[in-house]
């Protein structure tokens, strides 16, 4: 928006922050279930739409004839991948493909599908859909490092010298394509960052009012005043995650950063809420703040974090410290540790008696011997509701669920 309608960065995020905390409040999960649909059709279409466009520009070179060769103006668009840089790839690769398993929204999708077996579809679905939508933004990518800037509207020097690198698929939508084109193509990144925006609103919203307001600030709260606690849970969340865009101009960096938090904090406690049948109320706790510890120990670059903890191959760059070990994965395994050491010791203890039983919070004694009671019948019960759930027909979307 700020390169297509020349508008400030700020005005520009400001306008499509009020857009999404505006439907999603006046819609709910109705409204982003929608939407979302919507905003992946007009995605697919604009974005796939944009790229013959942008290939047949006068100004640009073939994409494959620059993809591994350089020209006095061109640097092959292609890169290497260095061997101190190697464990970095690793470690971004974990982070993006199994960081966004433990978000809010993810479940949401999965747990208002009308059935497992929709889920089930829905997941498998996507895992093609996702690849086929990043094709054209790495065209378009591949576009802007073949294209000689001088013959543009946009001149010398490049976006990439001009540190505009976040900005670079509007304005390779901007002097590459017609204008329509490029209008529709904007349009097409405005859904795109919408789509993410409106669940992300509503799935924090709904976790601080289910699981923090509900369950332990106000447990007699009236439907009526819960649906008031969700709205200004979105309003207050939403102001506060525009506020964190101003970091950097880079979806793509800010993306990360949420998926950072997620890998570190929240998929150490999905893994262990699923297999390891000793996790209680103490590991979240420990696991989060160990967690968080090690993360911030090791840095971050974007929220200006200098590193206390020097993993092996951190080298200074431009007098900032880069680390170039796996440190996002290191403190994710260290999460999981914590939790399963402090959740057998937090059960060891109050099971023997050795602390006080008053003290135990989150009431761990007496968990394990319960669970053998009845077994079998749980069990018995668990296979039934597993062989209902997998009837496609046997219930409606829980589109007004608080999860």
């Amino acid at each position: 928006m700020s390169v297509i309608l020349d508008l400030s960065y700020t005005v520009s995020i400001w306008i499509s922050a009020a857009v999404a905390i505006t439907y999603t409040l006046l819609g709910g999960l109705y409204s982003v279930a929608y939407t979302d649909i919507i905003q992946l059709i007009l995605i697919f279409i604009s974005l796939w739409l944009c790229v013959p466009f942008s290939l047949i520009n006068p100004a640009m070179t073939d994409i494959t004839q620059t993809a591994f060769n350089s020209s006095s103006f061109l640097s092959p668009w292609v890169g290497t991948l260095e061997e101190d840089r190697a464990w970095m790839w690793i470690d971004n690769f974990l982070l993006l493909g199994l960081g966004n398993l433990g978000l809010q929204n993810f479940h949401q999708r999965t747990l208002s599908a009308s059935s497992s077996s929709t889920a089930k579809i829905i997941c498998f679905s996507a895992a093609f859909i996702v690849p086929t939508l990043g094709i054209p933004p790495i065209l378009l990518g591949a576009v802007a490092a073949s294209t000689n800037w001088n013959l543009t509207s946009y001149g010398s020097p490049s976006p990439f010298e001009r540190r505009e690198t976040g900005l670079v698929l509007p304005i390779v939508l901007q002097h590459l394509t017609p204008t329509y084109i490029s209008i529709i193509g904007i349009g097409a990144m405005a859904a795109a960052v919408m789509s993410s925006t409106d669940s992300a609103l509503l799935s924090a919203a709904s976790i601080f009012t289910s699981n923090i307001y509900k369950n332990i600030l106000r447990t007699q709260a009236s439907d009526t005043e819960i649906q008031w606690v969700i709205r200004l849970s979105v309003v207050v969340v939403g102001l506060a995650g525009t506020s964190l865009t101003f970091l950097d101009n880079s979806v793509l960096m800010i993306w990360m950063l949420r998926s950072d938090l997620t890998y570190t904090l929240m998929l150490p406690q999905l893994v262990c809420i699923l297999f390891f049948s000793v996790s209680n109320g103490y590991r979240a706790v420990m696991g989060c703040v160990v967690g968080l510890l090690l993360r911030a120990l090791c840095g971050e670059l974007l929220l200006g974090l200098p590193p206390i903890i020097k993993f092996p191959g951190c080298t200074l760059v431009n007098g900032v410290y880069v680390q170039r070990s796996p440190i996002r994965t290191f403190c994710m395994l260290s999460a999981v540790a914590a939790i399963l050491l402090f959740s057998y010791l937090a059960s060891l203890l109050f099971n023997k008696g050795l602390i006080p039983e008053r003290w135990d919070v989150f009431k761990v004694k007496g968990q394990q011997s319960k669970q053998p009671q009845g077994g079998a019948k749980s069990d018995a019960k668990d296979e039934k509701l597993k062989m209902l759930k997998e009837n496609d027909d046997v219930c409606e979307p829980m589109l007004e669920s608080p999860c």
